[in-house]
């Protein structure tokens, strides 16, 4: 019987992952499934998989293995990125039922009969499901709710860059955008749930418009999506999760500067502060418009955060090269970095690339640029102490401990505290504790 089925989920990478498991989730629970944890027992298990780097592939396995624990007899069904590129990989993994690729996932639950009437279950390989990518050309809109204090939006998908080392368009597709009009619904029934805020998400959003209505054309612009997004009733924050350097346009940042709703953070993707490595990593922006790009959201947000995600140990990064990219962050006035050590991905320009750098300078290169990262998340921390910020809390408990983040991203911490869960509060942040958050006190009396 259907409605006695329990399903649980397990999502991999990406903010755009978590909108559209959560979305895949409601599809089962609108067929009348039982969702649970994914620590718990369940019928049919669902991994949302990624394949930006290779410890994410290797995770894959861990997890269904995982999964097996709980029910050795369970239904394991892999979807995303990873099974989109490796299909066949994925369905050779011991325990794994289905894989789906980048269409077929949205309609999983179409799946599950045939496979619970299979008596050869179990037996062989799992079944493939999978399109060929350029089949991948129409847009499925998704939103995550319920999982976060925050709501993951989904507005953009697929990708038209072409960079070396990226197997993305290979595993989502060419850009397509949701309808603006679709957008304001989903923006307006996120808010309706009491979520206070909502993450932009999608592959590069900042190319927003194109494909709105299947076609190539720009119907809509980015910026055009933040001005109407900023009306939404009900919407307390509204944050960019990440741009592209060279689509983040001032009009853009003077909006986030003035506007009701968005709040100064931008995450920015850099991945190399040398021009010659841009180049071969066929990035459409050189260091000298990152540099302005930040001197832009300084210039009218002094107090903004400013992430930066950076590739270390790409093909041909000398030691001069990357010494190049860290004095260059070094020197930028930014708030934090991710740090991404390079991993080989078939299919793409990279891998045949000379001048290979080996795994133990990637490591030591990428702890060098965490290091960095460390002292200037210190350094953006210090420079916001007595101020006053206001405080989303988070809904866990950790080790008596409730977080939250201010509108610029700091973290602060207090002990736990049930009534301010998923509540705005004003806070002046007062000191840094020895693990590195924000202690503050609150600004009146908290509701």
């Amino acid at each position: 019987m259907k409605d006695s089925k329990n399903v649980a989920f397990y999502t991999l990478g990406c903010k755009l992952n978590f909108s559209e498991t959560s979305t895949i989730a409601r599809n089962f629970t609108d067929e009348g499934f039982n969702r649970v944890d994914f620590s718990e027992p369940a019928d049919i298990y669902v991994i949302n998989t990624c394949s930006v780097t290779e410890n994410a592939d290797k995770r894959f396995k861990t997890i269904v293995k995982q999964s097996q624990k709980g029910n050795p007899d369970a239904i394991v069904i892999a979807v995303g990125c990873y099974a989109q590129l490796k299909p066949e990989e994925l369905a050779s993994v011991d325990g794994v039922d289905l894989v789906l690729g980048a269409t077929e996932k949205f309609n999983v639950t179409s799946y599950i009969n045939d496979l619970l009437a299979n008596p050869e279950r179990g037996t062989k390989d799992g079944e493939i499901h999978s399109c060929e990518i350029n089949e991948a050309d129409f847009y499925v809109g998704s939103y995550s709710i319920g999982d976060r204090t925050r709501a993951f939006l989904k507005v953009q998908d697929g990708c038209d860059y072409k960079c070396t080392y990226c197997t993305i368009p290979l595993a989502r597709g060419i850009s397509r955008s949701d309808t603006m009009d679709n957008v304001i619904k989903n923006a307006s029934e996120i808010a309706s749930q009491d979520i206070k805020e909502i993450v932009l998400t999608g592959v590069n959003i900042g190319d927003y418009g194109k494909g709105e209505f299947g076609n190539k054309r720009h119907e809509h612009t980015f910026l055009d999506l933040v001005t109407e997004l900023d009306k939404v009733k009900g919407i307390e924050r509204l944050r960019i999760s990440s741009i592209e350097p060279n689509l983040l346009k001032n009009e853009t940042i003077d909006l986030v500067a003035q506007s009701r709703a968005f709040v100064p953070h931008f995450h920015i993707p850099l991945q190399s502060g040398s021009n010659e490595l841009l180049g071969k990593m066929k990035r459409r922006y050189n260091k000298e418009l990152y540099v302005d790009r930040v001197e832009k959201i300084r210039e009218v947000m002094p107090h903004a955060c400013i992430g930066v995600d950076v590739i270390v140990g790409f093909p041909g990064e000398t030691d001069e090269l990357f010494l190049e990219t860290y004095n260059f962050l070094n020197e930028l006035d930014i708030s934090y970095l991710h740090v991404f050590t390079y991993s080989e991905r078939d299919n793409t320009e990279a891998v045949t690339m000379d001048g290979v750098v080996p795994n133990k300078v990637r490591g030591k290169r990428s702890k060098m640029l965490r290091g960095l990262s460390a002292k200037k998340r210190r350094a953006f921390y210090e420079a916001q102490l007595g101020s006053t910020r206001t405080v989303l809390f988070e809904s866990e408990n950790k080790e008596g401990y409730i977080h939250g983040f201010t509108e610029n991203y700091v973290k602060v911490k207090a002990p736990w505290n049930p009534e301010l869960v998923n509540q705005l509060h004003e806070v002046e942040l007062t000191k840094i504790d020895e693990d590195g958050m924000v202690r503050f006190e609150f600004v009146g009396v908290p509701a």
